[in-house]
């Protein structure tokens, strides 16, 4: 097996660890509305993110599979949080629908992308950059939701990193687009 294809190594076990995390993080977010143990879930989410990054490369043990899982958590813990965002109407459902409609847009041009013979899109710095972002205004807007003055103060900026993450992950999505429509169209003989 070659060295990209392993699968049991520590930074996936990471992974999979944080991927765990994501039911633990939805039912504290909407069952007991337990936002204090939530963000500490979703931080330490954070954590082994970073970490597993750190260890592959430290430890050599990148993979298919981590690159894989990596971005798959990213994604579940946003569509995690969104859910229950909106179940408690902290953030409005047309924000969500924009967020989906994005990422259902990418995921479109994959299959069509790869019918032309090309693989996916490289990965841009500004969707991590996106991703990171909105990752950055989940804690924020639950820290917004308690009954303290500090939550007076967080508030403005929770909206802040919400409206940039949206802003800078829809832009994202249109260069993906952007790129996967003329990539096909010079595929296609004349």
């Amino acid at each position: 097996m070659a060295e990209g294809d392993r699968l049991w190594t520590i930074p996936n076990a990471l992974s999979v660890l944080r991927l765990a995390g994501v039911p633990l993080f939805l039912w504290l977010l909407l069952g007991p509305q337990e936002d204090g143990w939530a963000i500490v879930v979703f931080v330490v989410s954070g954590i082994t993110d970073w970490l597993d990054g750190k260890i592959a490369r430290w430890l050599n043990q990148m993979s298919r599979f981590g690159a894989m899982l990596d971005p798959l958590a990213d994604r579940l813990y946003t569509l995690a949080a969104m859910i229950a965002f909106v179940v408690r109407d902290i953030v409005p459902l047309w924000v969500v629908l924009l967020l989906i409609g994005r990422d259902l847009a990418v995921l479109v041009c994959l299959p069509l992308l790869r019918r032309a013979g090309f693989g996916p899109p490289e990965v841009l710095y500004l969707g991590k950059g996106a991703t990171f972002v909105l990752l950055y205004a989940f804690p924020f807007l639950l820290l917004a939701q308690l009954d303290t003055s500090l939550a007076a103060v967080v508030r403005p900026i929770a909206y802040a990193f919400t409206a940039w993450g949206v802003v800078l992950y829809l832009w994202s999505g249109l260069i993906y687009v952007f790129q996967a429509v003329t990539a096909i169209r010079r595929a296609r003989p004349l």
